[in-house]
């Protein structure tokens, strides 16, 4: 297919989705050429074009542009990320500016929060800021745990750079703008090797707690409506009161929305500490659906319910309708909990010089209800576990190894993208009786494959798939105990004994 008629195919996808109208036709295409080095079309026809397509056409058509801006050494190089560079470079053409966006989510809102959110995700995805045909490629499934059903992905949509890309990178000079990929100014920069290209990337001002923040959608969309809510100053992570004000002032305006914090300190924190920020979305995470195993009363605050969750981690539940009770409740735990210690269970404060206590707060709606889970954190290393007492362990590092963060803390286990083919070698070695103990790729689940062998026994009779069932089915039990690792009171007798001592001292 002609670079001519992939203009005009990308001209009508725009038409399709409603990111432009008829009337700017002529301009886009005439936008296109210019960012694709082309004087004009070849006859009249190609003008005017405008081909039937459907919305999951967009990945077959920039495929097109884009290798054919490679041909022309249009883009600088030919892997994924010089391609997304220049592909967002096109699609920018078709986006709106940001003060036609925010005018146009404001009149929805004043219909409804929901109507509002749901225009600005589809939105998000018509821009191809958010690459639904990246996104469909990660594996998703359920497990069943002794805590319930855990949501197990394993994540394929968020591509990796080259080796070429990455040694480039090093050579490009760090300009320190946007300060980090959260920043305000990143909506509209074009990018860099070492930057990802956000022209197609449109935010929504907010107001909480009286403060200005912005509102904007993850480009890699881990559950549905995957939202990013930050500050719009570049400042770090830090839980505290003003933290559960804005929480509740924000589920106040979206009722249908969850929003959560990462914990503010090391190991137990996000992948970005330096940019104070929330995470939610329209999804009905697992710890939502876990029940109370243990209703607590806490003194002078009788007006609020609260409770132990039934969670491989250490979660406090509050709730009641009065928002600034449940402020104040959360304020005196984390208050409380920051300078903690309980020798007899391995929980310190502080160990030279260094706090270690934190906690993740996540609010939603009940109704009428406002109910906020607050999960205990603690950092603290030892020689035995340099990453952490409460993280996952080594025996677990085959599956995951990584910071246990908000997502994963509500029961949606983010995995790493090697472990899809790693599952069906697994299969394989197991259909096949093979050792895998030296095998350089495998040799990592060996342990856990002669603990899949005593539970199951043979699986010589087993086809390929069904056994990659057996491993994903398992694969969230493992989960299951990442997070227990990730608790700092063990889910038993002692464990409960340990947290109550705390809750005593509220």
């Amino acid at each position: 297919m002609g670079i001519f008629e992939s203009i005009c195919r990308l001209a009508s996808y725009g038409i399709t989705t409603g990111l432009i109208q008829e009337e700017d036709l002529v301009y886009v295409k005439n936008r296109m050429l210019e960012v694709l080095g082309l004087e004009g079309f070849e006859n009249a026809e190609q003008t005017s074009n405008l081909p039937d397509v459907k919305v999951s056409d967009l990945e077959e058509i920039l495929k097109d542009i884009l290798d054919y801006a490679v041909e022309k050494n249009l883009t600088g190089g030919e892997s994924v990320v010089y391609r997304d560079l220049f592909d967002t470079k096109i699609m920018s053409i078709m986006v709106d500016k940001p003060s036609h966006i925010i005018r146009k989510f404001k009149s929805l809102y004043e219909k409804s929060p929901k109507e509002a959110t749901n225009w600005f995700y589809k939105f998000s995805q018509d821009t191809d800021y958010i690459r639904r045909y990246r996104i469909c490629r990660d594996v998703k499934w359920i497990s069943e745990t002794e805590y319930g059903e855990m949501d197990i992905t394993i994540n394929l949509s968020k591509p990796e750079k080259d080796p070429k890309a990455i040694a480039a990178a090093k050579n490009v000079k760090t300009t320190g703008y946007p300060s980090c990929l959260l920043c305000r100014e990143n909506e509209g920069y074009a990018g860099r090797i070492n930057h990802p290209a956000r022209q197609n990337h449109r935010m929504i001002p907010l107001k909480l707690a009286g403060e200005n923040w912005w509102f904007q959608y993850s480009p890699y969309v881990y559950y549905n409506e995957h939202c990013i809510v930050f500050n719009e100053k570049h400042t770090p992570m830090q839980i505290s009161r003003k933290t559960f004000e804005r929480l509740l002032d924000f589920i106040t305006q979206f009722p249908h929305y969850t929003l959560g914090s990462n914990a503010d300190l090391p190991i137990v924190g996000g992948s970005i500490l330096t940019h104070d920020h929330f995470q939610g979305g329209a999804y009905n995470f697992p710890m939502a659906k876990a029940p109370i195993l243990k209703k607590i009363q806490i003194k002078d605050f009788g007006d609020v319910e609260a409770g132990i969750v039934k969670w491989p981690m250490s979660v406090l539940r509050i709730r009641g309708t009065n928002q600034n009770r449940i402020v104040e409740l959360a304020e005196h735990i984390l208050s409380s909990w920051r300078n903690y210690t309980d020798e007899s269970a391995f929980i310190f404060a502080q160990t030279d010089g260094e706090n270690h206590n934190t906690l993740n707060p996540i609010a939603r709606r009940r109704g009428e209800l406002y109910e906020m889970d607050l999960v205990l954190r603690n950092n603290i290393t030892t020689k035995e576990h340099p990453l952490g007492v409460y993280h996952p362990h080594a025996e677990l590092h085959h599956i995951k190894k990584e910071n246990i963060g908000l997502i994963e803390v509500m029961g949606l286990a983010i995995l790493p993208g090697r472990l899809k083919t790693e599952f069906r070698g697994l299969a394989q070695a197991l259909m096949q009786e093979r050792d895998i103990r030296n095998d350089e790729t495998l040799g990592k689940h060996a342990d856990w494959m002669n603990e899949l062998r005593d539970k199951y026994g043979s699986f010589t009779c087993k086809s390929e798939e069904g056994i990659i069932e057996i491993i994903k089915k398992e694969t969230g039990i493992v989960f299951s105990k990442v997070l227990e690792h990730a608790g700092v009171y063990k889910c038993n007798e002692q464990g409960l004994e340990a947290f109550e001592r705390f809750i005593a001292t509220l």
